[in-house]
């Protein structure tokens, strides 16, 4: 009766838990209204701050759809980031290029910054502005600056017209001819290239400055407000969000190919929040709680393995198990590292079934350390599992191990307290006397003795041996 009742509360767990993971996220806002008409024009308003990720670009793409749907005439992104992910910017970009709305990126409050990916996004926008002390920039790929500092990593500096490909496209002129595809630099200098073809034909659609683009991402170059605008980065410097409306009113913009003049004076503001599913995305989206989850995962179906019908462990460990997965394919994961951390749990439990003093527990958990630190395959900003984190669990896993080893070995150590053996060496009374065979107590029991010298009642006696059980 047990297994139907097991198998359906696993089946149920597992589709309401697929349910949400899958379900499309949509936008929230203050409260609920009917879709509003072009008669009543407003501006929607989204605030993103922090690094760029899967929740972010799910939150923006569903704002800018949103506002299309309800005829709103323009969108403005309130950004401060230090950058993000790679693919969720390219779908934040895409989404901005393929809106029938204006949108608008603000680098707002004063103190903001647009770094990285969010230069990007920046240059994508139809209107680029920022407030008073923000600065933009630093668009570099991030694992291009992963290099040693040897000389050969030194390159004489050049004006982005001697690094921009000419006709022929023929950009590394200086590039060793024996250089292996696959190598470091040339991977680097691919992605390089990359960002920066991506970057100059962002700033060739909104007409903005593609030499600065191109030096933010060689050179990792980052300006301030004034000088963003002295150099045709941005279109506008603006005190706040009402500055801001009123300095795009009469802008001509290209939307989707056709010209839109821009009517944004005494727009009603809508301010939109993420709702309910993009708050828990962008939680398990965080590699250090995607990391905990699936630890918590696999170590509760470990123990509902070892408790059969505990059902706690297993409930507990299914859904964190759920979680971690649906937020590790949103990751760039490392799979080599998330086999080293199933490796390291395997080994782990190996060392308490099998007795190898150690050894598999010891490589278990360095098998766990590498494959933590290589889980998360980037070195964004906010994108990397916590080194504390990776050491607490390391400790507290080796000190687990250090009091099972004690444990075993002081089991070891221990008499024996049952069976044949335990009676060896034990003494008892002689419950009569007799010169060859008699009744002893031994053990709190009435045993048949032989000895080879004569017993008197309630002498003590030695047990040396057993025969005949």
């Amino acid at each position: 009766m047990h297994a139907p009742t097991t198998g359906k509360v696993w089946l149920i767990l597992a589709t309401v838990v697929l349910g949400l993971a899958w379900a499309g996220p949509s936008v929230g806002q203050q409260s609920e209204a009917p879709a509003r008409q072009p008669s009543d024009p407003r501006a929607v308003v989204l605030d993103v701050a922090g690094p760029i990720g899967p929740a972010t670009a799910e939150f923006i793409t569903q704002a800018i759809e949103r506002a299309s749907n309800t005829g709103a005439a323009l969108v403005v992104i309130r950004l401060d980031t230090p950058g993000g992910l790679d693919a969720s910017t390219r779908d934040i970009v895409r989404s901005i290029l393929a809106s029938s709305v204006p949108v608008a990126t603000f680098v707002s409050p004063e103190g903001a910054r647009a770094a990285s990916a969010g230069t990007y996004i920046l240059y994508a926008s139809h209107i680029a502005a920022m407030s008073p002390a923000t600065n933009v920039g630093a668009a570099t790929p991030v694992a291009i600056g992963m290099t040693d500092g040897s000389p050969r990593d030194r390159k004489p500096e050049r004006t982005p017209a001697d690094t921009t490909p000419d006709a022929t496209g023929d950009e590394a002129q200086d590039e060793p001819k024996n250089r292996p595809a696959d190598s470091p630099d040339t991977m680097s200098r691919k992605a390089v290239n990359d960002s920066v073809a991506w970057i100059r034909s962002l700033a060739d659609l909104r007409g903005r400055n593609g030499d600065w683009a191109e030096r933010a991402v060689r050179e990792a170059a980052s300006i301030t407000t004034e000088k963003a605008l002295e150099l045709g980065v941005i279109d506008l410097i603006a005190s706040d969000l009402d500055d801001l409306l009123r300095q795009a009113d009469g802008r001509v913009v290209d939307v989707n190919g056709a010209e839109v003049t821009l009517q944004t004076s005494g727009l009603s503001i809508e301010q939109l929040a993420p709702d309910w599913r993009i708050e828990l995305l962008s939680v398990i989206t965080s590699p250090t709680i995607a990391y905990l989850l699936l630890l918590v995962g696999i170590y509760g179906l470990v123990l509902e393995g070892y408790n059969p019908g505990a059902f706690v462990p297993g409930v507990v460990g299914a859904i964190s198990l759920l979680l971690a997965l649906y937020a590790l394919q949103m990751l760039p994961v490392n799979y080599a590292g998330l086999g080293l951390i199933l490796l390291g749990v395997v080994l782990m439990i190996a060392e308490v079934m099998v007795p190898s003093f150690g050894v598999l527990g010891i490589g278990g958990i360095i098998a766990m350390i590498i494959g933590s630190i290589i889980l998360i395959d980037t070195d964004v900003p906010g994108f990397v599992v916590s080194r504390p984190l990776i050491g607490a669990i390391a400790i507290t896993a080796s000190l687990g191990l250090m009091a099972i080893i004690w444990f075993a070995v002081r089991a070891r150590e221990r008499p024996v307290v049952s069976g044949r053996e335990q009676l060896l060496g034990e003494t008892g009374l002689a419950l009569e006397s007799f010169d060859a065979t008699g009744d002893v107590f031994v053990h709190s029991e009435r045993w048949t003795a032989e000895s080879e010298q004569p017993v008197h009642e309630g002498q003590p006696v030695q047990v040396v041996g057993l025969k005949g059980l």
